[in-house]
C-alpha cells in the first residue's frame, strides 16, 4: 500500500484503488501512526495526538477500538505492542519518509559535485508534496513547521544543482517567489544573485544585494554575512561567485541516523556551540559532518593529528585557508583568528576535541564570545564544559539501521553480501550489530571481516571482539583502527580512581543505582566519580542508572581479571542483590507493589546474574534468591523461562530441602516445571512438591506458593484443606483464599456463592492495594455479569481489572481480561471487535511463553469465525488450538472447548454425525475417562466444562424433550444458562417450538436435577 500525509491524507491500495480511512478522527490516528510508520507509537503518544495533553477518560478503550475499525476498514496490520501500536508498513511506502530519504541522497549527490543526479534525486523528493502537510493533524504545528523547513532546504538543494548545471534564467521567478515568502533567507537571496549573474543580469544581481541589507538592517539590525558580501564583491568585480569551503568528502554512503540529523540541525538553530558527545566509534564525526552538510558556510577542524593544545588556533586558520598563520606568534595568532571571523556567519566543526579539552574550550570560548556570526560544532567524549553549551549524546545505532550499515559495509568487500537473503541471516545481523552496541566503527569493522569469515564464524567469534576486530583502515590515525585501540585512548584519558571504578562496574550485567555501586564495588558516595566517567562517554546515565557499553565493558572487563579482583566482586554483587530480592518479596502484594515491580524490572539482568552465580557456589542462598524472585516472575509472565536454571539447582542442592528452606524448595520445584510434556521428570518433581507442601503444618512465609503451585499443579491441590490452612491470616492471605473458595464453588458449579466469595475477595485485594489479587477477582466478576447479560456492567467489570493489570504490566493477567471481554462482546454480537480482542490476547500468551493461553485464544478466534459463517477458517483456528493443547497438559479443559467447537463447525456444515462424535470426545474428556486422566496427571475439569459439553450436545440430541432435558443440566451444572449465547438460543428456540411451554420446562426441571447424570447417559 501507498500512503500520503504530505498534503492531504491519501491511502491507496497496491493496484491504486484509493481507500478512505474515515473522518476526521481515524484520519488523525492514521497519520500519526505514519509518522513513525514500522515502529512502535506508544500508546500516550497516541492519545495525546488525538486528544491533546489532556485527554477524556477512556481514551484508551476509544483508541483501542479506533485501532480496530482502521484494521477492518483499510485491512491495515496494525500490530498491538506493549508499549503501543506499530503499522507494519515500509517508511518508503509513506511519502513523507521517501522525501526525505530522496532529499538526503540528493544533499549527499550535491555535496559530491554529482549535480545531475542530485537535481535528479531532489526534484522528485518534492513532487511528493501535494500541499501543506499532516493537514490531518490541526495540533501539529511545530512539526509542520519542520517540515516546511526540510522542504525550503530541498528547495534550495535542488536550484543549487540547477545552478551548478547551467541554470539560470528560469529560476528567476522561482527564487523570487521563494524570497517573498522567506525574506530573511540570505541563501536565497544569494542563489537570485547568481541566477541573474548566469542570465547576464548583473545589475539586477546587485540590487538584490541592496535589497537584502536594507531588509536584514530593519528587521534583524544586522548587516549581510560574509558569505553574501563576498558574493557582491565579486559580483562588483565581474566575477562569478567563489566555491565556499565544507566538510571532506566522504568515500562511504551514509546510512541512517535521519532523526539524529534533524536534532541536531534544530539545536544549531537554537544555539551557538552544541557538542556531539559519546564514547569511541559511536559515529560522532560522521554525524557531525553530515549534519554540517546542510550550512552554507562551514569550516571543519580536524583535532585529532594534534598532541599539543597551544595548536588548536593554527588548526583552525589553517582549515580556513589563512596559509601564513603559522609565522604569526602568541597574542597574535589569536588576533588573527579573530580577524579571520569578525562579520562572518559560519559553523565551524572541531572534530575530536577531547585530548585537548582545556585548550579547545578556551579557543571556543574565545570566538564564540567576540564573533558573534560563528557558531561551533564540536565532537569530544566529553563536553568543553563552556556556558551555554547544549550537550548532545550521540546514541547507538537502531536495529534497523546498524542493519542496514553492516550489510552496505559488507557489499563492499563481498558483493554477494548485499542484504541478508533470509530469517536466519537477518537474526545473525541483527545479533551481531546488538552484540556490538550500534557502534557503526564496530559494525564496519565486523563486515570487513565478512571478506575471510562466514556470518555464523563472525557471530561465533564475537566473545573475542577486540582480537576479531583488529584491522581497520590504514588511511585513519592508529587509536581510530582497531576497537581496541579505540577504547584503549579512551582508558588512557582517565585517572587511577576513575579506572579502579570503571573496571569494577563491570560485574554489573544491566547497569546500576549509585547506592548498588557503593555496596558492590566498595566505593564510599561514588556519585562523583560516577559523573566523571559518564562525561567522558564511559557510562551512560538515565533514570539515575549508570550503564556501560558491551564493548566498553568487554574492555574493563579484562581489567579486572588482571586486577585480580573477580570473585571478591561477583560475591559481593550476589549478596546485594540477595538482599534487594528479599526486600522486595513482601511488597509485591500490596499497595508498594507498582513501585517495587519498577525496581526489579531494572535490575532484572542482574538478578538473573546473581541467581547463576549462587547456583554455581552458593545453591542455598540460590534458593532464597528464586524464592523471592518468583512472584516477580509471575506477575511479570516470565517465570516459564527459568526452568533450567531451576532444574540446575534442584541438582546442586539434591534431593532433601535444607533446614529452613523448604518453602523454597518447593518453589524451585514449581520453578523447574514448564508443563510442555519434554521433561519426563516433572511428575517426579511435582510429586516431590505435593509431599513437602502438605506436610507442612504451620502457616506459609511465601503466600504466594498456593498460587504457583495451583497453575502448576492444578487448582485442585491447591484447594486441599491442609494447604488452604497454611496460609497466613493477614488480609493479603485471606483475599487470597476467598479467591481460592470462588474458584472451588464456580468448579462445583454454585454460581451464586462463587459470585460472593470473588466480591470479597475483591474487597480484601482493594484494602492491601494489591492490583494483581484485583484483577483476578473481576475476571470472573465481569463473567458472572456476561452470563446474566449484564453486557456492559461486564465490561466495567473487566475494564477496571485490565486497568489493574496494564498498570502491573502483568501480560498473563492482560491475556486473560482480554479474552473474557471478547467473550463479553462475542455475545453482543460484535464479532470484529471480539476478533481484535482475541488476537491481541494471543500475541501477549505467545510472548510469554503460555501456550495453553495462546491455545484459548486461537479457540475464541474460531468461534468468531464459526459464527461469521466462515467454518473452514474456523476448523483451522480450532486445530492449530487442539494441536497446542496436545503438547501441554494444563490444557485439558480447553481441550473440550476446542472439541466442541469443531463439531460446531462440523454441524454448521451440516455433517451431524462428525458433530456427535466430537460432542461425544468432548464429554469423555470432561468426564475424565482418559487414561491420563484417571492417573492424575493434568488441570483440573470442573462442572463449567460439563456444562459446555451438555449445551453442545443438546444441539444433536434425538428430540426436543432429550434437548431441553440436556440444557437444563447445563443450567445445573454452571448455575445458570449464559443469556444470548447464540450456540444455545439457537437450541433453545428449536426446542421450545416443539414442545408446549409446559413440556419443555418439565424436561428442562428433570434435567437440572439430573445434571452429570443427564450428562453421563449419552
Amino acid at each position: 500500500m501507498r500512503f500520503g500525509i504530505l498534503g492531504p491524507l491519501t491511502a491507496r491500495s497496491p493496484d491504486g484503488t484509493p481507500l478512505d480511512p474515515g473522518g476526521p478522527r481515524p484520519r488523525a490516528l492514521l497519520t500519526l501512526l505514519l509518522l513513525d510508520a514500522g515502529r512502535t507509537v506508544s500508546v500516550a503518544g497516541l492519545t495525546s495526538g488525538l486528544y491533546g495533553d489532556e485527554p477524556p477518560a477512556g481514551a484508551a478503550n476509544a483508541l483501542q477500538s479506533q485501532i480496530s475499525r482502521l484494521r477492518r476498514r483499510l485491512g491495515l496490520d496494525i500490530e498491538a505492542a506493549p508499549a503501543g501500536y506499530r503499522l507494519a508498513v515500509s517508511p518508503d511506502d509513506v511519502d513523507l519518509h521517501r522525501f526525505q530519504r530522496l532529499a538526503r541522497e540528493g544533499r549527499s549527490a550535491l555535496d559530491s559535485g554529482d549535480h545531475a543526479r542530485a537535481a535528479g534525486l531532489l526534484k522528485e523528493a518534492l513532487g511528493l508534496w501535494r500541499g501543506a502537510a499532516l493537514t490531518d493533524l490541526p495540533e501539529a504545528r511545530p512539526l509542520v513547521a519542520r517540515l516546511d523547513e526540510l522542504r525550503l532546504a530541498a528547495v534550495q538543494d535542488r536550484v543549487e544543482a540547477d545552478l551548478a548545471l547551467g541554470g539560470g534564467p528560469e529560476l528567476v521567478p522561482e527564487l523570487r517567489e521563494l524570497i517573498a515568502g522567506h525574506p530573511l533567507s540570505e541563501r536565497l537571496r544569494g542563489q537570485l544573485m547568481r541566477a541573474l549573474h548566469a542570465a547576464g543580469r548583473s545589475a539586477e544581481a546587485l540590487t538584490v544585494y541592496e535589497d537584502a541589507r536594507r531588509t536584514l538592517a530593519e528587521e534583524l539590525g544586522t548587516d549581510p554575512s560574509a558569505d553574501l558580501s563576498a558574493l557582491h564583491l565579486e559580483l562588483l568585480r565581474g566575477r562569478g561567485p567563489a566555491r565556499q569551503r565544507g566538510v571532506p568528502a566522504q568515500l562511504t554512503r551514509f546510512v541512517g541516523r535521519a532523526d539524529e540529523l534533524a536534532r541536531i540541525g534544530a539545536l544549531l538553530a537554537g544555539s551557538r556551540l552544541v557538542t556531539l558527545t559519546g564514547p569511541g566509534g559511536a559515529g560522532k564525526t560522521r554525524l557531525a559532518v553530515e549534519a554540517a552538510r546542510a550550512l552554507p558556510d562551514v569550516c571543519y577542524v580536524e583535532l585529532a593529528p594534534l598532541d599539543d593544545g597551544a595548536r588548536v588556533t593554527y588548526a583552525i586558520l589553517t582549515a580556513l585557508g589563512v596559509r601564513d598563520s603559522f609565522r604569526t606568534q602568541g597574542g597574535d595568532t589569536t588576533e588573527r583568528l579573530l580577524s579571520a571571523l569578525r562579520g562572518r556567519e559560519l559553523l565551524l566543526v572541531l572534530d575530536n576535541c577531547e585530548h585537548l579539552i582545556d585548550d579547545a574550550a578556551q579557543v571556543t570560548g574565545l570566538l564564540l564570545g567576540a564573533c558573534p556570526g560563528v557558531r561551533v560544532l564540536a565532537t569530544s567524549r566529553e563536553g568543553l564544559g563552556i556556558t551555554g553549551e547544549v550537550l548532545w549524546p550521540v546514541p547507538p545505532l537502531a536495529p534497523g539501521p546498524a542493519a542496514r550499515l553492516f550489510a552496505d559495509r559488507a557489499a563492499a568487500v563481498r558483493p554477494d553480501l548485499a542484504g541478508p537473503r533470509d530469517a536466519h541471516e537477518r537474526r545473525l545481523t541483527g545479533e551481531i550489530c546488538a552484540a556490538l552496541d550500534g557502534l557503526p566503527l564496530a559494525i564496519e569493522l565486523a563486515a570487513a571481516r565478512l571478506r575471510t569469515l562466514t556470518l555464523d564464524e563472525l557471530a561465533a567469534r564475537l566473545g573475542d571482539r577486540f582480537r576479531l576486530l583488529s584491522r581497520g583502515d590504514r588511511t585513519k590515525a592508529p587509536r581510530h583502527r582497531t576497537l581496541h585501540a579505540v577504547v584503549e585512548w579512551s582508558w588512557e584519558l582517565l585517572d587511577d580512581e576513575e579506572r579502579e571504578l570503571a573496571r569494577r562496574l563491570t560485574v554489573f550485567s544491566g547497569g546500576a543505582t549509585s547506592d548498588a555501586v557503593e555496596a558492590v564495588c566498595g566505593v564510599p558516595y561514588p556519585e562523583d566519580l560516577l559523573a566523571s566517567l559518564a562525561e567522558k562517554s564511559f557510562l551512560d546515565v538515565a533514570d539515575g542508572r549508570y550503564g556501560m557499553l558491551q564493548t566498553i565493558r568487554a574492555f574493563c572487563a579484562r581489567e579486572l581479571a588482571d586486577a585480580g579482583e573477580q570473585e571478591r566482586l561477583r560475591a559481593a554483587h550476589a549478596g546485594y542483590f540477595l538482599r534487594l530480592a528479599e526486600r522486595a518479596e513482601p511488597r509485591l502484594r500490596g499497595g508498594e507493589q507498582l513501585s517495587w515491580l519498577a525496581v526489579l524490572d531494572a535490575e532484572q539482568r542482574d538478578l538473573d546474574t546473581a541467581l547463576r552465580h549462587l547456583t554455581r557456589t552458593a545453591p542455598h542462598d540460590g534458593l532464597r534468591l528464586m524464592a523471592a524472585l518468583s512472584w516477580f516472575w509471575r506477575l511479570r509472565g516470565r517465570y516459564g523461562g527459568r526452568t533450567e536454571l531451576a532444574v540446575a539447582l534442584l541438582d546442586a542442592v539434591g534431593t532433601r530441602p535444607p533446614a529452613g528452606l523448604c518453602e523454597e524448595y518447593v518453589l524451585c520445584l514449581i520453578n523447574s516445571v514448564a508443563g510442555d510434556g519434554d521433561d519426563p521428570g516433572e511428575p517426579a518433581r511435582l510429586a516431590r512438591a505435593d509431599g513437602l507442601l502438605t506436610a507442612l503444618e504451620r502457616p506459609l512465609r511465601l503466600p504466594f506458593l498456593v498460587v504457583l503451585w495451583s497453575v502448576a499443579g492444578g487448582p485442585e491441590h491447591a484447594m486441599r484443606d491442609r494447604v488452604r490452612a497454611q496460609v497466613d491470616g493477614g488480609a493479603w492471605g485471606v483475599a487470597l483464599l476467598d479467591l481460592g473458595q470462588g474458584f472451588k464453588e464456580l468448579f462445583a458449579g454454585r454460581a451464586a456463592a462463587a459470585e460472593a466469595a470473588f466480591a470479597r475477595g475483591l474487597a480484601g485485594f482493594g484494602t492491601t492495594g494489591d492490583r494483581w489479587g484485583m484483577a483476578n477477582c473481576l475476571d470472573p466478576l465481569g463473567m458472572f455479569a456476561d452470563w446474566r447479560g449484564e453486557r456492559e456492567r461486564a465490561l466495567e467489570l473487566l475494564d477496571e481489572g485490565l486497568e489493574h493489570a496494564r498498570e502491573l504490566a502483568a501480560p498473563e493477567e492482560r491475556a486473560d481480561l482480554l479474552h473474557r471481554r471478547a467473550t463479553v462482546l462475542l455475545h453482543q454480537g460484535d464479532l470484529g471487535e471480539a476478533a481484535a480482542h482475541y488476537t491481541h490476547s494471543a500475541d501477549l500468551a505467545r510472548a510469554i511463553g503460555a501456550p495453553d493461553k495462546v491455545a484459548t485464544a486461537r479457540r475464541g478466534l474460531g468461534d468468531v469465525a464459526r459464527l461469521s459463517g466462515d467454518t473452514a477458517r474456523a476448523r483451522a483456528h480450532y486445530e492449530a488450538a487442539l494441536e497446542t493443547c496436545a503438547a501441554n497438559w494444563f490444557s485439558r479443559g480447553e481441550s473440550v472447548r476446542i472439541l466442541i467447537g469443531l463439531g460446531r463447525t462440523a454441524l454448521a456444515e451440516s455433517r451431524a454425525r462428525e458433530a456427535a462424535e466430537r460432542f461425544e470426545e468432548a464429554r469423555s474428556l470432561a468426564r475424565g475417562d482418559d487414561a491420563q486422566a484417571s492417573s492424575g496427571s493434568g488441570s483440573f475439569s470442573g462442572t463449567g466444562e460439563l456444562a459446555e459439553v451438555a449445551e453442545a450436545l443438546a444441539s444433536v440430541a434425538a428430540g426436543p424433550e432429550e434437548a431441553a432435558r440436556l440444557l437444563g443440566a447445563a443450567h445445573g451444572l454452571r448455575g445458570l444458562l449464559i443469556a444470548c449465547d447464540p450456540d444455545v438460543v439457537r437450541v433453545e428456540e428449536a426446542a421450545r417450538a416443539r414442545l408446549s411451554p409446559k413440556a419443555y420446562d418439565r424436561a428442562f426441571d428433570e434435567g437440572r436435577s439430573l445434571r452429570s447424570a443427564a450428562v453421563s447417559k449419552r
